[in-house]
């Protein structure tokens, strides 16, 4: 599968943190060809103001593998990262980040922060950025939109 493919995986569940009326972010871990984990932001429904479609995608990862190292796997996001989910994926090893659209005001990746790019982590994550962007941020836009009318 292709990057393209796999974006459109976390594509489909930012459209189900849509459905929930949470921003629509969705993010898969992907080891090998398989997807191992599966999340979408769900701050508001869990009450929790770490539950990002990252970290949530990351905690199921780790289930699934039985480890809290994610090493050799790769996360696909369709939005840029924030400075916690950042922190995490190079607590868990990540070893590639892709990210759809940018996050011009906090994210934590290439646009606001470049944290990935910072020697003082004991462990480097690659990235990739632009997959898919215009259909990551046409999700973003639409939801923001509708949210606006309200």
């Amino acid at each position: 599968m292709t990057h393209d493919d796999w974006m459109n995986e976390a594509l489909a569940l930012a459209r189900d943190a849509q459905a929930v009326d949470e921003v629509p972010v969705g993010a898969v871990v992907v080891l090998g060809d398989k997807i191992v984990g599966r999340g979408f932001n769900q701050p508001i429904g869990k009450c929790d103001p770490t539950a990002h479609a990252e970290i949530q995608a990351m905690r199921d990862a780790a289930i699934q593998l039985g480890n809290y190292r994610l090493v050799g796997c790769q996360l696909y996001v369709t939005l840029e990262p924030c400075t916690m989910c950042v922190g995490a994926m190079v607590h868990a090893r990540i070893d590639t980040l892709v990210y759809g659209a940018s996050e011009f005001r906090s994210g934590a990746v290439t646009s606001q922060l470049k944290l990935l790019d910072s020697s003082a982590h004991n462990h480097q994550v690659n990235a990739i950025g632009g997959i898919l962007e215009p259909d990551c941020r046409e999700v973003l836009q639409a939801f923001f939109k509708a949210r606006r009318k309200r």
